[in-house]
């Protein structure tokens, strides 16, 4: 492995692309989850939701700031890094971000301000509104996301001039790519479930230390109920995406498998090392006829291996075949998790179930784990290629970037993500800590107009003590 510009500047985004994906995948659903929960707090009145949304409100607040500064980088490195990446393709990527900006961002920074202070201080129907628009938001910025990455993974709606230059042809095509309606839902879906096991585990948490009963029971309940319900259809939306890497991207699936050579019928590698030197894998434990199954839904098909492409036209395939089992593994992990919770539930002994409860609270990076996993799946798995099948990475990358420079770079933002990455993990667990305690929400009509963001007198922190009793 020779440390070159390239490599690198393919390090550099992975890294901070790794970063940066955490946060999008947390507050993606968990502005859905406030909706969900100021929705409820406006149809019933009862107190323990409205305390849940000021606890959760908060830590969306500092989780999405932490996404806005990291997801900036991004920008950058393409006019830094990858300069003829954005110089080819800018006319068919630079619309795509564009929108976002009219769309996405728009909303957010529209109704962000009035998400975190305007409760109390506008109508209630205003108020959810409000919330809804970021919601909306958060999830229009991960469909322009998902629109740009697909047409890099399968490129549909364009021609090349003259030039080398991509020039659109047909939005529609671009929009309405079949890739982007399995590869979309895959990415909502994996943050909503991010997002419920993140609440769930929260609520199994403060459950086993006695602490906010009321709450815990509401996060525990309704974060298992959610899982139990998305990850059998996330599990359903994969398999979809999967064919779609079969059919399009076959160098990737082989890779993924860890198949080397044509085979029919194909088994499926449960477990190996792949050595790609020698072309094989060692200790491998396979299961005859699974691997036509998976890959064409037939006992025997004949499955590609790796060995039909050029050293230089295939994938890395460590990464992709281990970072694949990873991904999955923590799905079943987490399937098994919320349908237990829920049969414990059915049963009334789910708080009395301490293992359970432990399980529970310790699946909270489950979710994390299995989307930044995936994206090493998709992202490796598609090289040599930037834009899959028509512009190599080698020749996407800025020509006259020097190791040096980007080593500079790298170590530059190695120290600056982890400086940001720490201290904001230490905020978010403190405040997930600390718990729903809240504060007084002030009622309409109480502000000052010359101080709108003031509290008025008279209003009190909740403590403990001072709790409204209520039924779960």
């Amino acid at each position: 492995m020779e440390w070159t510009a390239l490599f690198l500047s393919r390090l550099q985004f992975a890294a901070t692309i790794s970063f940066h994906i955490l946060f999008p995948a947390f507050t993606v659903g968990l502005a859905a989850w406030l909706c969900v929960l100021d929705g409820l707090a406006l149809a019933t009145g009862r107190a323990v939701y409205q305390r849940l949304f000021g606890f959760w409100r908060t830590i969306f607040a500092v989780a999405f700031g932490l996404g806005v500064v990291s997801g900036i980088v991004m920008a950058f490195q393409f006019g830094t890094n990858w300069s003829e990446l954005s110089r080819q393709t800018g006319a068919i990527q630079g619309p795509l971000l564009v929108y976002e900006s009219f769309t996405a961002f728009a909303l957010e920074s529209s109704f962000f301000g009035v998400l975190l202070f305007g409760r109390g201080r506008v109508p209630g129907w205003l108020y959810f509104f409000s919330c809804l628009m970021v919601a909306v938001g958060t999830t229009m910025s991960s469909f322009w996301i998902m629109v740009n990455n697909s047409w890099m993974q399968a490129p549909v709606g364009f021609v090349r001039g003259a030039d080398g230059l991509f020039l659109p042809t047909s939005w529609s095509d671009i929009l309405f790519s079949p890739v982007v309606w399995v590869r979309f839902p895959h990415m909502l879906l994996a943050a909503y479930i991010t997002t419920a096991f993140c609440v769930a585990a929260t609520g199994a948490w403060h459950l086993l230390q006695g602490r906010f009963l009321p709450e815990a029971r509401v996060m525990l309940r309704m974060g298992l109920g959610l899982a139990a319900v998305l990850v059998p259809v996330q599990l359903g939306i994969g398999h979809l995406v999967g064919d779609y890497v079969h059919d399009r991207q076959p160098a990737k699936f082989a890779a993924i498998e860890a198949r080397w050579h044509d085979e029919q019928p194909a088994s499926e590698v449960v477990i190996a090392w792949p050595d790609e030197k020698a072309e094989r894998n060692r200790y491998a434990l396979s299961v005859p006829y699974a691997g036509s199954l998976i890959g064409s839904m037939s006992l025997t098909s004949r499955e590609v291996g790796l060995t039909d492409w050029n050293r230089q036209d295939r994938p890395p395939v460590a990464i992709p075949f281990f970072a694949f089992r990873v991904m999955v593994g923590c799905g079943l992990l987490m399937l098994g998790i919320a349908w237990g919770g829920c049969l414990l539930m059915a049963r009334r002994r789910l708080e009395r179930s301490r293992w359970l409860l432990w399980a529970t609270a310790a699946s909270f990076p489950l979710g994390f784990i299995a989307t930044v996993t995936g994206w090493f799946v998709a992202e490796v798995g598609r090289q040599p290629w930037a834009v899959y099948g028509q512009l190599r990475t080698a020749d996407a990358v800025t020509p006259f970037l020097s190791t040096p420079m980007v080593a500079a770079t790298l170590v530059m933002f190695a120290l600056v993500y982890t400086a940001i990455f720490g201290f904001g993990v230490l905020v978010l667990a403190r405040l997930i800590a600390r718990g729903p305690v809240g504060e007084a929400e002030p009622r309409l009509g109480e502000t000052n107009p010359k101080r709108p963001l003031s509290v008025p007198v008279g209003t009190a922190p909740a403590t403990q003590d001072h709790r409204v009793k209520e039924l779960i």
